[in-house]
């Protein structure tokens, strides 16, 4: 019996379909090429110059962050839109490494697929191109991998890493959190990047909506709200960080406020969060109604309308607000550092 040829592309792995997509997303990679690129598409590392960048620094140190998008993905699928997803990874990056005070310079993605699809990547990589554009910061490569057998038909993963640098002696770490600091809230999109294992159960199997439903009390159809991208803060808050001097910055993440105010916050003090001090989007409210969803489970699953937390003296308290409106930022005084043994209330 005569043996069956077998190709790589038989056995799942399209070189050409690489080949394809590499010639699709390379113009959004290049689109955001600054001039301290000297080699990126095609290289095996990509070349960024930090000459020029670091003159302006006396202790410049480099800031990293790596993160996925999540779940948040299989609402991608399902809608069959994968143009916001590139955004997420790129804005949440940025707003990680924000927390410490760090400008976003460079980004690397890893995007695997069970099967390439070069109109996939292109959306992708498009939103990638576009958040990195707005930022200032280049894409310097990835790597996309087709994984058959790894992950389900139409399944696939995204991760980001984003580096950015910061003066030495301008860390901010929360180390000079003190009583009677007043925390700023910025207002989130809505989900972001997480609680979605959650949100996807609420949506799809208790109220049983389908992605282009338009669901009362919403704001949009369930994809507009479920796929609205992560903001990214860096921009507007790197140029209030030259104003104003902010002890603390938390990106609120998943497991809320808890979890990820308390990262910041010293030994000595307490920072309190008041309820009812912002707008809580309609999304979270349709979430906890629909599924009788306990009021501190939302708060440790979702950000419930605030995406980034600063911590500024009491005097500077209305002229963060001032700036950030006026940057398009909705910003609200959602509360204040007492004293205390380390931790986060959640009051109201």
């Amino acid at each position: 019996m005569k043996k069956e040829k077998v190709t790589y592309a038989s056995a799942g792995v399209d070189i050409d379909a690489g080949t394809a997509a590499l010639e699709k997303i390379k113009g959004h990679v290049e689109s955001t090429y600054t001039k301290q690129v000297l080699w990126g598409v095609g290289a095996f590392g990509g070349l960024f110059d930090l000459t020029e960048i670091v003159k302006g620094y006396r202790q410049p140190v480099l800031v990293q962050s790596i993160d996925g998008v999540g779940t948040k993905l299989m609402i991608a699928t399902m809608a069959n839109d994968h143009s916001t997803i590139g955004m997420d990874i790129v804005n949440h990056g940025c707003d990680d490494i924000l927390c410490q005070g760090a400008k976003p310079l460079t980004f690397l993605d890893y995007v695997a697929m069970s099967r390439l699809s070069p109109e996939q990547m292109e959306q992708i990589l498009g939103g990638m191109a576009s958040a990195c554009r707005a930022a200032g910061v280049a894409i310097l490569g990835g790597e996309t991998a087709e994984l058959p057998g790894m992950y389900r038909e139409n399944e696939y993963d995204v991760a980001g890493i984003v580096t950015g640098v910061v003066e030495k002696d301008e860390i901010i770490n929360g180390k000079s959190l003190a009583p009677g600091h007043a925390l700023i809230g910025l207002a989130s999109s809505g989900l972001h990047t997480n609680g979605y294992t959650l949100a996807r159960k609420v949506f799809f199997e208790i109220e049983k909506l389908g992605v282009h439903d338009r669901p009362k009390g919403l704001d949009g159809t369930v994809k507009e709200v479920l796929l609205a991208p992560h903001v990214n803060y860096a921009p507007a808050v790197l140029d209030f960080l030259k104003k104003v001097k902010v002890h603390a910055i938390a990106h609120i993440t998943g497991g809320g406020f808890k979890d990820n105010i308390v990262r910041v916050v010293p030994d000595g003090v307490r920072a309190v969060i008041r309820r009812g001090t912002w707008p809580v989007l309609p999304v979270f409210a349709f979430i906890q109604k629909s599924a009788d969803v306990a009021q501190e489970e939302m708060e440790r699953a979702f950000n419930m309308g605030i995406g980034l937390v600063l911590a500024v003296e009491k005097a500077e308290e209305k002229a963060a607000l001032d700036f950030f409106n006026a940057r398009g930022h909705a910003a609200y005084a959602i509360g204040e550092v007492v004293g205390g043994s380390r931790g986060v209330d959640v009051t109201g």
